[in-house]
């Protein structure tokens, strides 16, 4: 444990170690979906990233940082910056996987035009995507992603000492690929949805063209809608098992980013 001096003496050293190290932990609280949304205000996330600060200067071995307002401060400022981006971006992608599944069920199934205001980012949201969206929030929260989440971060303080890193290509590359993994994690998602809804759609094609005189449309969106609502229940247990291995697999590259 560090034993923090709070005299006059040492109090704009101590102020400078505590905004240096605030750096990392408000970039990754600014990216990560659960606090950076609009719903938080930023007020919070700045006391929050003070007092993270705060812990890791108390009960982690620190190396020397860089003094104030020099070039190294301002690198070593940068350098923190792109490590929490990085943890929180990784967590955003992997967020926003049921948004991606569920856009490509919704326009399938004709839900495409249901959109409401998502009140975390205020940008529209279908109800679908709405949908999985809660799934996976409470389920993150649920096996207790947020608690290993902040716990990658403070250890990143001692794995990642403050100014003695520098963020290699490797590791710019592995975020990358978890973005295409990402994208492939979504459409095997949705995959099972889309295919049962395509059989739907050729089968009332058939009967369209069979009997002319009826309203495709009149039958075509209903069958639609009511199929693949079934077919969400069916299949409903595997996605909450994708959404699982989603958040492991979030966790897990967060943890290779930050071991050298």
């Amino acid at each position: 444990m560090n034993a923090l001096d709070f005299g006059f003496a040492g109090l704009e050293a101590q102020l400078w170690q505590i905004l240096f190290l605030s750096v990392r932990c408000g970039a990754a609280l600014l990216a990560a979906p659960m606090v950076g949304g609009m719903a938080v205000p930023v007020q919070l996330r700045v006391i929050l990233s003070l007092v993270l600060a705060v812990f890791v200067a108390t009960w982690l071995p620190l190396p020397e940082i860089p003094q104030m307002m020099s070039f190294a401060s301002l690198l070593a400022i940068l350098q923190e910056a792109v490590i929490g981006a990085a943890m929180g971006f990784i967590l955003q992608v992997a967020f926003a996987i049921p948004l991606i599944a569920a856009e490509q069920i919704s326009g399938t199934m004709g839900l495409a035009i249901a959109t409401s205001i998502d009140p975390s980012s205020g940008s529209q949201s279908g109800a679908m995507g709405s949908f999985f969206s809660i799934t996976m929030t409470l389920l993150f929260y649920a096996i207790g992603g947020h608690l290993l989440w902040f716990q990658l971060l403070v250890e990143s303080h001692r794995i990642l000492p403050p100014g003695t890193f520098l963020f290699a290509a490797e590791r710019a590359q592995a975020i990358v690929l978890f973005m295409g993994y990402a994208l492939a994690t979504a459409a095997a998602i949705a995959l099972p949805v889309v295919l049962i809804l395509l059989l739907v759609q050729v089968i009332t094609g058939v009967i369209a063209r069979s009997a002319p005189a009826l309203n495709l449309f009149a039958l075509g969106l209903p069958a639609g809608v009511l199929t693949g609502l079934v077919a969400l229940i069916i299949v409903m247990p595997l996605v909450v098992d994708q959404f699982a291995r989603v958040i492991a697999a979030a966790l897990g590259e967060i943890e290779g980013i930050i071991t050298p």
